[in-house]
């Protein structure tokens, strides 16, 4: 790890205190720089000077306002499983960050993390809904409902700042830290500014289940459903997790490359396994297995079974975590309140005698 990575480890860890560091007051000027580009962007699209477009069905974007994981990939998959049971038919649309092609595409099951981001496979996988990436979210829009005619509506997985794409919803993720020191980029963790009052059509749902900002909102639920070994999960990666007390009394290790890993080695703990944490990169690719050398089982989340075969040496005792999300149900209630109605569906003709 280079010098400079572990400045910015420091400097992010700060961003975490209620009273902004020095280092971060020093960093302000460039905040104002970043907040001052923000709002005219946002007046040139309010003025039609930069132009906007809909996508070919209602777009429902998830997303937050405060850098790193806030649970947007969970409560994506928890809403599109949610809206099949209202009668809608989703697909998901997604940037796929960290993903090394550029080109708008599907995800299937066989595509490679790599090439279409470990999120927009992990959701695919999940829901089974069809999904498509790509930096032009209105690109990737389109490509989906050629492909898949029969979908109603579209998830977007983050995209809460892309404007060029008109929203029908937006539903804005906190986790645990809220707005952090309150600054925004470099010197705090906003990309944006904290709205002054939640924007029509838009909810805020707190996904550490506590209110952690001045908003109004509702609050959501995660916690480990149970642990299914890797290639059980592959063969089904929606297989019901045996569980997590399956594992209790075992030499254990737990990989995560999530923007913040202590939450899942925490909830781990507070399911009485003790193990032996490996704090990856937010996204790492696994081509290194850090658990080199161990002879016992390896537990590891879902966005990091994606970019793990089963077939491949020291994967032969890994355990997928599945981690669930469930919103309170006044939250689903508000939303079924925005919600387009699903059109109609033509009846089922009755089978030939």
């Amino acid at each position: 790890m280079g010098l400079s990575t572990r400045w910015l480890d420091r400097l992010t860890a700060q961003w975490g205190r209620p009273v902004p560091s020095a280092a971060s007051r020093l960093l302000q000027p460039l905040a104002w720089i970043h907040g001052l580009l923000v709002a005219i962007r946002r007046g040139l699209f309010a003025a039609g000077v930069l132009h906007s477009a809909q996508a070919p069905r209602p777009v429902i974007v998830v997303g937050n306002v405060v850098v790193g994981g806030a649970g947007k990939t969970p409560a994506s998959i928890a809403l599109v499983l949610w809206l099949r049971t209202q009668g809608h038919i989703p697909g998901v649309i997604s940037r796929g960050h960290g993903r090394s092609s550029r080109t708008t595409q599907l995800v299937t099951g066989a595509s490679e993390p790599a090439e279409v981001g470990d999120e927009p496979l992990l959701i695919h996988l999940r829901t089974g809904a069809p999904v498509a990436v790509g930096r032009d979210r209105l690109a990737a829009a389109a490509l989906l409902c050629e492909a898949h005619p029969e979908t109603d509506i579209i998830v977007s997985d983050d995209g809460l700042q892309h404007l060029r794409m008109r929203r029908s919803i937006g539903v804005i993720l906190f986790d645990d830290r809220g707005i952090g020191n309150g600054l925004l980029l470099p010197a705090g963790p906003l990309r944006e500014s904290l709205p002054e009052k939640v924007p029509d059509r838009h909810l805020v749902l707190y996904t550490g289940g506590t209110r952690s900002t001045v908003l109004p909102g509702y609050r959501g639920r995660r916690a480990l459903a149970g642990v299914v070994p890797l290639r059980e999960w592959w063969a089904n990666p929606q297989a019901r997790p045996q569980p997590l007390a399956h594992l209790a009394g075992q030499p254990l290790v737990a990989a995560a490359g999530l923007a913040r890993p202590g939450a899942f080695f925490d909830m781990l703990d507070a399911a009485g396994l003790h193990v032996r944490r490996l704090p990856l990169p937010d996204h790492d690719d696994l081509t290194t297995l850090p658990w080199h050398g161990h002879t016992g089982a390896v537990i590891v989340t879902e966005k990091d079974a994606v970019k793990l075969r089963a077939d491949r040496p020291e994967c032969g005792q890994v355990w997928v975590a599945r981690l669930d999300f469930e919103p309170e149900p006044a939250f689903l209630a508000a939303l079924i309140a925005l919600l387009p109605r699903p059109a109609p569906r033509p009846p089922t003709e009755p089978a030939p005698p």
